[in-house]
């Protein structure tokens, strides 16, 4: 029995899991003449496999090792395609930060949600003093987001007033008037999300 150390890397885990990518190095091997043992051991380490390390009998099966190579390449795109995307999330949360500022609007954070939730990448809170206050800054903010391409995935507490909540996914917006955001304490509730210098941006 072979027992293989698993090594977390983020290039060896493509979208299609580490099952499937078994699956396809099994296969490509097995049609090289590969037998199934022989294959699956080879996939099981190129699946853990780091980058620079030595594949396992790379001329034993060149099918295996060109599909390895693809995977790989995709799984690097991937990656790469969702940095970009966690970027430009904390992009538009410091601009909608830079825009609560603009409208005269009253403590305002981003949070860095990433680390203690996979549902929002960032928060960003700020107090208004008014009903107008509230409303410009939320409908200024929604302006900006529709011209980056961001569809509001809902808003709630527009009419109210105390509370606004504009869903992003992404990025979520939260507009209080001032008794509501000493009350709820958002950035208590989320003790452990991280505070971005969000000027910097």
């Amino acid at each position: 029995m072979i027992v293989v150390e698993r090594r977390p890397t983020a290039l060896t885990r493509p979208d299609r899991g580490s099952n499937g990518l078994r699956s396809v190095l099994v296969s490509a091997a097995a049609r090289n003449g590969a037998s199934k043992e022989a294959c699956h051991d080879n996939a099981v380490r190129y699946s853990m496999a780091q980058p620079g390390d030595t594949p396992p009998c790379p001329t034993a099966d060149p099918a295996t090792a060109k599909e390895v190579g693809r995977l790989k390449a995709t799984a690097a795109s991937s990656l790469l395609t969702t940095q970009a995307q966690t970027a430009s999330a904390l992009e538009r949360a410091c601009q909608c930060a830079r825009i609560a500022e603009d409208n005269k609007a009253r403590d305002v954070v981003v949070l860095d949600m990433r680390g203690v939730t996979p549902i929002y990448d960032y928060f960003v809170i700020a107090t208004g003093s008014s009903r107008r206050q509230l409303h410009a800054i939320a409908e200024e903010m929604d302006a900006f987001m529709q011209g980056e391409g961001d569809k509001r995935l809902g808003i709630e507490g527009y009419e109210a007033c105390k509370w606004i909540v504009q869903d992003y996914g992404d990025v979520v917006v939260h507009i209080f008037d001032g008794v509501s955001r000493d009350f709820y304490r958002l950035e208590e509730l989320w003790a452990d999300a991280k505070p971005v210098d969000w000027r910097k941006y």
